[in-house]
């Protein structure tokens, strides 16, 4: 009686475990489809999406007027920091295309606002410009351009030679 009853034991635990499904291929650890779950998720995300566009911040996208500009070192100064740092650090700001689409107009429009109000070419002389030296002390320490700007914006990657020539013309220009 015990060697009958012992493996109908375990063949009823099994099944009340759901093995028997596992087996056959129709198990499934949740009461919950998996698909439809994913479907649901890309919904929310989509409906998210749609709705964080109607927050008015980071499409003012404003150029103020240029009112003052470095004395130069060389036009190789210049041409390097127009290259590698006037996104951010002037009046003379690019906006692409997702820098009118939610969540990337915040992310663009913080760094530029903050890029602005830690040097600013655009408006030299107006005020304090020791910007200039923390600029070349963060070229030199490979914080500037920052990863995210160079991997949007590949012609602002500069080589050891471009950097080192940046910094001193940044060293120069700012006297």
């Amino acid at each position: 009686m015990v060697l009958v009853m012992g493996p109908l034991l375990v063949v009823s635990v099994l099944v009340g475990l759901g093995l028997h499904r596992l087996i056959a291929g129709t198990f499934r650890p949740w009461p919950i489809d998996v698909r439809r779950l994913l479907l649901a998720g890309a919904g929310a995300a989509v409906i998210v999406g749609v709705g964080i566009q109607a927050v008015p911040y980071g499409r003012a996208h404003s150029n103020p007027p240029v009112t003052g500009e470095p004395t130069w070192d060389s036009p190789r100064t210049e041409e390097l920091a127009r290259r590698a740092c006037f996104d951010c650090h002037s009046n003379e700001s690019v906006w692409p295309w997702y820098s009118n689409v939610a969540p990337m107009s915040w992310v663009l429009t913080l760094h530029v606002d903050g890029g602005r109000d830690e040097l600013n070419f655009s408006e030299w002389g107006a005020r304090r410009q020791d910007g200039a030296d923390e600029a070349a002390e963060a070229v030199r320490d490979g914080e500037m351009p920052t990863w995210d700007y160079v991997l949007a914006h590949p012609e602002a990657r500069l080589s050891a030679s471009e950097q080192r020539e940046l910094i001193d013309g940044l060293v120069a220009t700012r006297g």
